[in-house]
C-alpha cells in the first residue's frame, strides 16, 4: 500500500473556555491522507463554529476533489468576516500525502509546518499563491519512512507571552524542541502531546489562546489481531483461531478473555500460564502463550481499554499522565498503548457465544456486553483514523 501515516493531535482549551477554538480532521481517500488544522478567530463558542466549518468545508471539498482555488473561494463566501479588525475569520492548514510518498501542503496565516527527517529539520521550498486577496503558501514535496510533519495553531508561538517570554515561543524555539523530541517518541500521539505541555507549562497552566498541535508521522505499516470471546459452535473453535493467527507474520496478536485463551492454547497445543502479577487490583491480570503478543481477561479488561481510547480520542486529558497509565504494567493499558501507538489497522475476531456470566442468554445478540463493547471498540478505532476489520463467529 506504499507510505503508511500515524497521525495524532493535542490541543489545549483557552484558560476558562468550555470548546476549542482548533478544529482538526483527519480525512482517508483511496490513495492518501489528509490532515486539515483550522484555527477560528477569537476563542470559546464562535471560534468552534468557524474552525468546525472551515474544516468541514475544506475536508468535504478536498475529498470530492475540488481544486484549492475552489476550496479558499468557498470559504471566502461562506464565512463572516470580522467587520472590527477587517481579519480572516479562520487559518488554516492542509497537508496531503499520498501512498505513493507524494506531499501536498498549503499554509493559510497558520505557523509553518515543521518537517523533521532523520532527526534534523528540513526546509520545504514553497510556492506562495494569491487568491482572492489572500496570501496561500503552496508546497509539493516527497515523504519517506521515519519523517515528521507537525502543524500548529498559533497558539503554539504565542506560548509565554508576556510571562515567561517577551515574544513568545518563537518558531524557530518549537521546532529545535519538536526536534528534540522526535528523538524521544516514538509515535505521533507521544510527540503531540510532549509540544502542547511544553506549550501549557509556558503559559503557566493557563492558556491564553487555543492551542493545538497536529503530528503526521510516516511508519511502517503496524497490523494488530485481537481476538475476543469464544464462537457460537464449539467445532468452529479452529476455524477461529487459524484465521487469528494466518494471514500477516507481521501481525501483533492480542487475545482478551479467558475462554479464548483456553481455546487458543488447547488448538495450538500452547501452554497457557497466569501471570500472579496484581498490578491494578480492578483489573485482572495478564497471561501468557507462546508466540501472543498478549493475554488478558475479557469483558473487564476490555471496558477499559474501551475507556482509555475515548479519553484519547476525546481529546480529554490527553497529558502526559495519561501517558504514564498507558505505560502502567496491566492488561488494558498495555492493550490501549498497542492500539494508540503501535497499531495501523485492527483485525477483530469476535465469538458469538452467549457468556451466562455477563447476561442474560434471553437479551437479543446484539445487546449482549461483549458484541456492544466490540462495536464500540471498532467506532473509536476508526475515529483515530486508523482501519478496523470485523470477522464474527
Amino acid at each position: 500500500m506504499g507510505v503508511t501515516v500515524d497521525v495524532a493531535y493535542t490541543s489545549l482549551n483557552k484558560f476558562k473556555e468550555v470548546l476549542c477554538g482548533d478544529k482538526v480532521e483527519h480525512l482517508q481517500t483511496e490513495d492518501s491522507n489528509i490532515m486539515i488544522l483550522a484555527d477560528g478567530m477569537g476563542s470559546g463558542v464562535k471560534a468552534n463554529i468557524l474552525a468546525t466549518m472551515t474544516s468541514k468545508i475544506l475536508g468535504t471539498m478536498f475529498l470530492n476533489g475540488a481544486t484549492l482555488e475552489e476550496c479558499v473561494e468557498t470559504i471566502v463566501e461562506t464565512l463572516p468576516v470580522c467587520q472590527v479588525r477587517q481579519v480572516a475569520y479562520s487559518t488554516f492548514s492542509i497537508l496531503q500525502v499520498f501512498h505513493d510518498g507524494e506531499a501536498y501542503l498549503v499554509e493559510f496565516d497558520n505557523p509553518g509546518c515543521i518537517f523533521i527527517r532523520d532527526g534534523s529539520l528540513v526546509s520545504i521550498p514553497r510556492n506562495t499563491r494569491v487568491i482572492r486577496d489572500k496570501k496561500i503558501n503552496e508546497y509539493r514535496f516527497k515523504v519517506r519512512k521515519g519523517d515528521a510533519l507537525i502543524l500548529m495553531s498559533d497558539g503554539t508561538i504565542h506560548a509565554g507571552v508576556g510571562k515567561l517570554l517577551n515574544f513568545g515561543w518563537l518558531w524557530e524555539d518549537v521546532a529545535s524542541y519538536a526536534v528534540k523530541q522526535y528523538r524521544l517518541t516514538i509515535s505521533a500521539a507521544r510527540l503531540a502531546t510532549a509540544l502542547t505541555s511544553a506549550c501549557d507549562e509556558l503559559y503557566q497552566y493557563r492558556p491564553g489562546d487555543d492551542t493545538t498541535v497536529a503530528v503526521m508521522r510516516i511508519i511502517d505499516r503496524k497490523p494488530v489481531h485481537l481476538m475476543t470471546g469464544p464462537p457460537r459452535k464449539t467445532e468452529d473453535d479452529c476455524v477461529m483461531v487459524n484465521d487469528f493467527l494466518s494471514g500477516d507474520d507481521t501481525a501483533k496478536k492480542v487475545v482478551c478473555g479467558g475462554t479464548s485463551a483456553n481455546i487458543v492454547s488447547r488448538v495450538t497445543e500452547r501452554e497457557l500460564s497466569v501471570s500472579l502479577d496484581y498490578d491494578d487490583p480492578d483489573i485482572p491480570p495478564i497471561a501468557y502463550i507462546d508466540g501472543i503478543e498478549l493475554v488478558t481477561e475479557g469483558v473487564l479488561t476490555l471496558n477499559k481499554v474501551l475507556k482509555l481510547l475515548k479519553r484519547y480520542v476525546m481529546n480529554e486529558s490527553v497529558t502526559e499522565d495519561f501517558f504514564l497509565e498507558l505505560d502502567k504494567p496491566n492488561g488494558a493499558s498495555m492493550v490501549a498503548k498497542m492500539i494508540i501507538e503501535d497499531c495501523t489497522e485492527l483485525k477483530l475476531y469476535v465469538g458469538m457465544a452467549i457468556n451466562s456470566a455477563y447476561q442474560n442468554p434471553g437479551l437479543p445478540f446484539d445487546l449482549g456486553i461483549r458484541q456492544n463493547l466490540v462495536e464500540q471498540l471498532k467506532h473509536v478505532v476508526e475515529e483515530m483514523g486508523k482501519r478496523v476489520m470485523v470477522t464474527y463467529y
